[in-house]
């Protein structure tokens, strides 16, 4: 069977788990979706070109680097972090304007106090709009609210009255148009009143924003090696043979590669034992034993079941569906130290270089044509 090798070297990568976020956690290789994804990317292929991955190799060591995250908070703190304004808070922007930064704990834009002042003239219009809410919530207290109550207070009088009378009575009727009139007043003001507070206040208070920093960690491995084989339609393969070493990263964008090697090499099953050179994502149906006996065991298990390592559900491909994508997940497990013989079914050998490297794809996602 026809597939194209890849052999590839990094320095160092994250290869995120998608769930993890203080500690933004690595899987031992690269998933699919990222194989895949950075395939597309470097071939210029604008919609998903199926294929079939099998990835395997090894790192020699894993540390963890820190960085500094930095997010904006869903309410904007008097006495914390740093003061933003939005450049355009009406767009997906994430552009901003530094206004000035809390040096210790118990600091005050308002006041002035234990901050340090990037723009004055943003932080004069901020300390404005917190004085006209000042104004405005007082004036609430004070002006609007008494003046809402003494009309609410006149519509009970009226609706007390109205009750020991005839509906269709002509003073009931003047009562209602009184009470309707009261009622419309009330919403008067109370709009009148929301409406000023939002365009004078509330929508240019909501530019401003709180950005808060803190240390996260990023799980990396160093010095790591990997062989990548595709199996797909002739046209692919031969897109991604003349694309392969336009690949520039993979992880993280810093997540630079070393394309070592882009050669056609023909799969063979297998003919004795092979023992696996790296560590590799092989499928469940490989590893598990359903009843008719592994692909893949362990070396020394002389039932040849049972090869276990550590499980993952790792994407390959997605969907978008209602603006999301839905990732496809393949169950396999990472391995190493595992064998396959003359009656392992499904598992292929790759003699090209001087180790033979043991292939698996999986069951799954037949491609046509090949």
């Amino acid at each position: 069977m026809k597939a194209l090798r890849i052999h590839l070297t990094q320095s160092s990568a994250n290869y995120r788990k998608e769930e993890t976020i203080q500690n933004k956690m690595t899987y031992p290789l690269p998933p699919f979706s990222t194989i895949i994804g950075a395939i597309h990317n470097a071939c210029g292929f604008k919609e998903y070109k199926e294929m079939r991955i099998s990835i395997q190799g090894d790192y020699k060591s894993m540390g963890k680097e820190a960085y500094r995250d930095q997010a904006f908070l869903n309410t904007t703190f008097e006495d914390r972090g740093t003061l933003v304004k939005m450049a355009n808070s009406d767009c997906l922007s994430s552009g901003y304007i530094k206004v000035a930064s809390a040096l210790k704990q118990g600091s005050s834009f308002r006041k002035g106090t234990d901050i340090a002042v990037h723009n004055e003239e943003l932080l004069e219009e901020y300390r404005q709009l917190k004085d006209l809410n000042d104004k405005i919530q007082q004036e609430k207290k004070e002006v609007i609210k008494p003046k809402i109550d003494e009309l609410k207070e006149k519509r009970k009088e009226l609706s007390s009255k109205k009750k020991a009378l005839d509906k269709n009575s002509e003073e009931y009727k003047e009562l209602d148009r009184q009470d309707k009139e009261l009622k419309a007043e009330i919403d008067r003001i109370t709009a009148e009143s929301k409406e000023y507070e939002e365009e004078n206040f509330a929508k240019p208070y909501s530019r401003f924003r709180t950005l808060n920093g803190s240390i996260k960690y990023y799980e990396v491995l160093y010095d790591i090696e990997l062989y990548i084989h595709v199996i797909a339609k002739e046209e692919i393969l031969e897109a991604i043979y003349n694309n392969a070493y336009n690949i520039t990263s993979i992880g993280r964008s810093e997540d630079f590669v070393d394309v070592k090697e882009v050669s056609y090499v023909e799969l063979e099953e297998p003919d004795k034992d092979y023992e696996s050179s790296f560590h590799a994502y092989i499928s469940a149906e490989a590893v598990e034993d359903n009843g008719f006996g592994a692909s893949v065991y362990r070396i020394g298990n002389e039932s040849k079941h049972g090869s276990q390592g550590t499980k993952y559900y790792i994407g390959k491909n997605y969907e978008v569906i209602n603006n999301k994508r839905k990732f496809k997940k393949l169950k396999v497990y990472y391995i190493s130290n595992y064998c396959v013989d003359q009656e392992s079914e499904d598992v292929y050998i790759d003699k090209t270089g001087e180790t033979p490297l043991i292939v698996e794809f999986g069951k799954m996602d037949k491609i046509a044509d090949n």
